[in-house]
């Protein structure tokens, strides 16, 4: 291992923010004495190739600076080589960063933290979900959540978060029940008409709703919401995401798991706010797998 922090940039996260935040988050590391590197790339592919080659330095840690989609890019050259994950979360949503606790849209205290973390404490071992070769980091949505995502990422205009609130509310209009399968561990395959099924390794998606609010990142278990509402409800309910507060509701159940499988017509499952393919899927909650730069 090496005095090097690997800085790895998505230059067009938030708006702009991911190149602006490089700069200062670089500045903190040198003062600090550390040798920084920093790799991009021209798309996402990319960019993922540029880091595996330069993880063959054994750098200190990588600090992806960016949003949840570079977080989640990081964890696919990461998960399992023991290199220490940091995040200079500048994003739209920055889910990953809120459920770790750690600084947002804030480039300096980010890296004075990582600074921090490893001359002191040194990094924490946090599951990941993993989904044939994918690795997600905090929620694995199907249902009335992956149809937003699927209707705002066809929207062109408005830009940032805003698309995504505009696209709530076209889902709400049109969004009926959908008949899932849904299979825990080696139990039996429940039948179910539902919003939505969320699987938690982190607690929030979507800029901070925090549907899978009780889910730990190092107990080894997923948090699997179950939303089985009529849309007039789904009306009602869905504020209160934003707070944790609607796994109260009676039609809102919360269950435990290391392994989910999914399956439902016509639904695409996201995860860490990227598409991971038609349903059905199968996660799996894999303890230890990152070690992250995190309280």
């Amino acid at each position: 291992m090496t005095s090097e922090i690997i800085l790895f940039v998505n230059p067009t996260a938030g708006r702009g923010r991911g190149a602006r935040a490089a700069l200062p988050a670089s500045r903190v590391l040198r003062d600090a004495g550390y040798r920084v590197r920093t790799v991009l790339g021209t798309d996402a592919d990319d960019a993922a190739g540029r880091l595996r080659e330069a993880l063959t330095s054994r750098p200190a840690a990588v600090l992806a600076v960016g949003g949840d989609g570079l977080a989640g890019l990081a964890l696919q050259a990461l998960a399992g080589t023991g290199t220490p994950l940091g995040l200079v979360a500048v994003g739209t949503g920055n889910d990953f960063a809120r459920t770790l606790g750690l600084p947002v849209r804030d480039p300096e205290a980010a890296a004075r933290f990582a600074v921090r973390t490893l001359e002191g404490p040194g990094p924490r071992p946090l599951d990941l979900g993993q989904v044939g070769d994918r690795w997600f980091g905090t929620v694995l949505a199907a249902g009335f959540d992956s149809r937003v995502n699927d209707r705002g990422n066809r929207m062109r205009l408005p830009a940032g978060r805003f698309k995504y609130d505009l696209a709530i509310l076209a889902e709400l209009a049109a969004f009926r029940p959908v008949p899932f399968k849904l299979a825990l561990d080696d139990g039996p395959v429940l039948d179910l008409d539902a919003t939505l099924v969320a699987v938690g390794n982190g607690t929030s998606y979507g800029g901070g709703l925090r549907m899978c609010a009780g889910a730990r990142l190092d107990d080894g278990l997923f948090d699997v919401v179950v939303g089985e509402v009529s849309r007039a409800e789904l009306v009602r309910v869905f504020p209160k995401v934003y707070k944790g507060t609607h796994l109260s509701h009676p039609a809102v159940t919360v269950h435990r798991a290391r392994s989910v499988t999914v399956e439902a017509p016509d639904i695409t499952g996201y995860a860490d706010g990227e598409p991971l393919g038609a349903l059905p899927l199968t996660a799996r909650c894999v303890p230890g797998a990152v070690r992250m730069l995190a309280p």
